[in-house]
């Protein structure tokens, strides 16, 4: 969930508490034409916001003093753009009396729709294990101080039950969506809620009793210790340490792995020491195939699947900040085809898509996993060689290796075929490269850039496929080849 959406949620929750325990009567206000509730003495649901306005103001008038609430446990839920759910345990102490009270664990479940401009409660629920109420009471102050030692040893055995961590994760979340769970200190589960084996399909006992890293593949074991040591480093420092919210990959029973939203959270003894954690799990796997495809659609060409020339500009940033770290050089190799527009002109763009194709397959196979090549647009491509060596001349020539292991590559005839029943093209493509090689942060992105674009128009005025070093470069070879 969203920081803000969060916060905002919390907003609503604390602005009806304080309400209600100032007993201030501006909360009838907050209630939709469209309300129903339960109420906490009585089973009966109520559809009529009337009678629930009434029944508030009943309990204002019977305890007319602020009364104190320490809060247990709050879940925030987003169900939607306009509506949200709030799930509180709490005690709740009278101004006076009612002792008896303070001890049991109230439940209060609210739920706010946005309405125009305004948040409104549609739904309102409490859950009090005391005993009924008499007439013209909302608290039963007079059963509460009527009741015997065994009734307390009751209300005593009820809210030890209801402290339970297990049982308390069951009532906010047996029919949820998102998953709970509970971990000891050495991180073994001991509660996981039914939403796991509807979305994993491990039954609990599958579960429970296992360390909370068979869930994950090994790439989500790493981002969860490099988690928790984050979290032990912070601690240290002295910064608090709230929820943390990670996206981690998880197992499945059918060997799929699905993306998890993980929010973790510690538990901790009187001592302040952690001795268990818990948290909510959310599936988004959906969100995260959406985002890639946005991430797709805004970094990479769509015809080759290489970098476009936004992740490029990107890259190279990245390039030279490590080359004015690692004191190396890196390089730009600027291409463009040289006979591409008799190609598109003699057998149409569909053949042409496949020449850039293929020339996209044949630059990534010329170059380390750690360079980058991209499409600039039309039929020109760049090269980004990172980690070159720390000596220009040593640099340059490395570049120019590269480069012209490129141009042959290039060179060599390609055979195109739009169909598998359509006949072969053959088609010979040479390519003008421009090379320009930078060292740490001397110069802009744009004048890299632009010196490798420089260079390889003059490799194009002086006859083609050929290899151009721009202003800059300690040595500057020239592969002089006639056009095909």
């Amino acid at each position: 969930m969203h920081p803000d959406r969060q916060r905002k949620i919390r907003e609503l929750f604390d602005e009806y508490i304080e309400m209600y325990a100032a007993r201030d009567d501006r909360l009838t206000t907050r209630f939709s034409q469209e309300f129903s509730g339960y109420p906490g003495s009585g089973t009966r649901l109520i559809h009529d916001r009337d009678e629930w306005v009434r029944i508030t103001r009943q309990d204002f008038a019977q305890v007319p003093g602020r009364i104190r609430i320490d809060m247990l446990d709050l879940a925030l839920q987003d169900l939607s753009e306009d509506v949200v759910v709030t799930t509180a345990f709490f005690h709740i102490h009278l101004p006076s009396g009612g002792h008896q009270l303070s001890k049991e664990v109230a439940r209060l479940v609210l739920i706010f729709r946005r309405e125009g401009e305004v948040w409104l409660i549609v739904h309102c629920s409490y859950s009090i294990p005391y005993q009924s109420t008499q007439d013209g009471e909302v608290y039963p102050l007079k059963g509460l101080q009527e009741q015997n030692s065994a009734l307390q040893a009751l209300v005593a055995e009820r809210t030890r039950a209801l402290h339970d961590s297990q049982a308390l994760y069951r009532l906010l979340t047996e029919d949820a969506q998102d998953v709970l769970w509970r971990t000891d200190a050495r991180l073994i589960v001991n509660y996981i809620s039914p939403a796991d084996e509807r979305l994993r399909g491990f039954r609990a006992d599958e579960v429970l009793g296992h360390h909370v890293f068979d869930m994950f593949n090994d790439e989500g074991v790493a981002v969860v210790k490099a988690m928790i040591a984050r979290r032990a480093q912070e601690e240290a420092s002295g910064a608090p340490v709230g929820f943390l919210n990670f996206q981690v990959q998880h197992r499945c029973k059918d060997g799929r792995l699905i993306w998890g939203e993980v929010m973790s959270k510690p538990d901790r003894n009187a001592q302040g020491e952690i001795i268990g954690y818990h948290g909510i799990t959310r599936e988004i796997t959906e969100r995260k195939r959406l985002e890639e495809q946005v991430r797709q659609l805004a970094f990479y060409d769509p015809l080759t699947h290489l970098a476009n020339r936004r992740l490029l500009v990107e890259h190279l940033e990245q390039a030279m900040s490590a080359s004015k770290r690692s004191h190396r050089h890196g390089a730009l190799l600027f291409l463009d085809l040289d006979n591409f527009k008799p190609l598109n002109d003699t057998h149409g763009h569909g053949v042409g898509d496949l020449l850039l194709i293929e020339v996209a397959e044949r630059l990534k196979a010329c170059v380390r996993e750690a360079d980058t090549v991209a499409r600039f647009g039309g039929d020109e491509f760049v090269v980004l060689l990172c980690e070159l060596s720390t000596q220009p001349g040593e640099a340059s020539e490395q570049a120019a290796a590269i480069a012209e292991k490129v141009r042959t590559r290039l060179a060599e005839p390609y055979m195109l075929q739009v169909a598998p029943s359509a006949p072969a093209i053959r088609h010979q493509c040479t390519a003008s490269i421009g090379v320009a090689v930078f060292h740490g942060r001397d110069e802009p992105q744009s004048a890299v850039v632009d010196r490798a674009d420089a260079a390889m128009y003059l490799a194009k005025e002086e006859g083609r496929n050929r290899i151009q070093f721009g202003p800059g470069a300690t040595v500057r070879p020239q592969h002089r080849h006639g056009p095909v």
